[in-house]
């Protein structure tokens, strides 16, 4: 499974997500602001949007916040002007892993991202260094005990997705991103929950991680995702089902 999927699975099952809801929806809001500030406030024509309102539907954000969020992004509400940039480095044991930020101060930013790197074993390193390493793709997983891999590659390979990886407890629905909603939409209407749908970067190759490194590794991910500036981060660790439960 990878590293990105593997991440989100483990908070899912650690409750991480509901114990930081408020700081979930704020960088929903920011990453709503942002798409509309350059793409326009229709959904329809703009699909960074459509895809944020997603998120931010799919973590249950009340609908007045979406709206103050666009608000914010066609200048309707004041907000703060916020910068993209993406980081690229190497965690425990040469993990590839890309951070993208929206901040309102750009130095702040890789500074603190880049203790953070060299504080868990790793190094921030040159821009293109990892990135040829990930695509973005559609992504939605889905539990083993919900479905069989049978009824399952009926309903999302007619639809039209790319592929669908088998992992110990998850399967793993890839999709081009232009394709990812329809898709979902066809899991969904085959009565199908997924626990994670999203737009992400899916790394080519993977690297094991065990021991120190692992813990390393999930350290990392969750302190970059708990800092305010960090919008996304991606990475191609792997980590057995074994691993996980020693470190817990």
């Amino acid at each position: 499974m990878s590293g990105h999927s593997k991440w989100a699975s483990i908070k899912h099952k650690k409750g991480a997500v509901d114990a930081k809801r408020g700081k979930i929806f704020t960088k929903l809001i920011k990453e709503i602001t942002v798409a509309t500030r350059m793409g326009g406030k229709d959904p329809e024509s703009n699909a960074r949007l459509r895809t944020a309102i997603a998120a931010a539907k799919a973590e249950n954000m009340p609908k007045e916040n979406i709206e103050r969020g666009i608000k914010k992004g066609t200048g309707e509400l004041e907000g703060s002007t916020y910068e993209e940039a993406t980081y690229e480095g190497y965690g425990p044991g040469g993990v590839a892993v890309l951070v993208e930020v929206l901040t309102d101060n750009r130095n702040r930013a890789v500074a603190d991202v880049r203790h953070l790197f060299e504080r868990h074993g790793g190094s921030l390193g040159a821009a293109g260094c990892v990135a040829w390493m990930f695509s973005q793709k559609g992504l939605i997983v889905l539990p083993r005990d919900q479905t069989d891999e049978e009824r399952l590659f009926e309903v999302a390979l007619e639809a039209g997705a790319e592929d669908i990886q088998e992992g110990e407890k998850e399967f793993e629905v890839i999709t081009d991103p232009s394709l990812f909603e329809q898709i979902k939409a066809a899991i969904e209407d085959a009565e199908l929950t997924p626990i994670l749908a999203e737009i992400t970067m899916i790394p080519k190759t993977t690297t094991n991680l065990e021991g120190k490194h692992a813990q390393q590794m999930l350290t990392l991910m969750e302190l970059l995702e708990d800092n305010d500036d960090v919008n996304h981060v991606y990475a191609n660790f792997d980590i057995s089902d074994e691993v996980m439960e020693a470190i817990s």
